[in-house]
């Protein structure tokens, strides 16, 4: 790992060492602290994140103005949440490696979720534009890029229950 990796991964530990020291005093069960991160994630990536990118590629394709209305507009506010509970997941992630006194930016698991964040950030901005003032070819690339990232989060779930099996 280079240098300046180095350096930011000592800053994060030593940034979320009194908050991981606080909950190991919990003594919460092993399972709990090792399991709960995946757990509650896959939930939000599987059932919300199937949901969002459904319902953002109903209100595409459907040929029902009503549920097309509908669809966009349940994606629309499912989205945000979305992508708040996936930041606070990261988070947690984070915080759970610090927990297992594990590093935190040695795996693929760390780097596919930093990537998820970004393109699912810029997705996000791409939509508070109201994509660009109404542009279809920013309104396509809103609807692929989503796409990708979801599936991101899919191989970013494959390389976290490896990680997870790893110690």
């Amino acid at each position: 790992m280079s240098f300046e990796l180095t350096t930011l991964q000592e800053a994060l530990t030593t940034y979320l060492e009194p908050v991981a020291a606080y909950f190991r005093s919990l003594n919460l069960p092993e399972f709990v602290t090792h399991w709960g991160h995946p757990l509650m994630m896959g939930i939000v990536v599987v059932f919300m994140g199937s949901y969002v990118g459904l319902s953002g590629w109903q209100g595409r394709l459907s040929p029902d103005p009503d549920q097309a209305q509908k669809s966009r507009a349940d994606h629309k506010k499912l989205a945000p949440f979305m992508f708040l509970f996936i930041v606070m997941g990261y988070s947690g992630g984070l915080l759970s490696l610090v927990m297992a006194q594990h590093p935190i930016l040695e795996s693929p698991h760390f780097w596919t979720g930093s990537a998820a964040i970004g393109v699912l950030g810029l997705n996000g901005v791409i939509s508070l534009t109201k994509f660009g003032g109404g542009q279809a070819w920013l309104r396509t690339s809103h609807a692929y890029i989503g796409s990708a990232a979801l599936g991101l989060l899919f191989v970013h779930g494959v390389l976290g229950l490896k990680l997870g099996l790893s110690f």
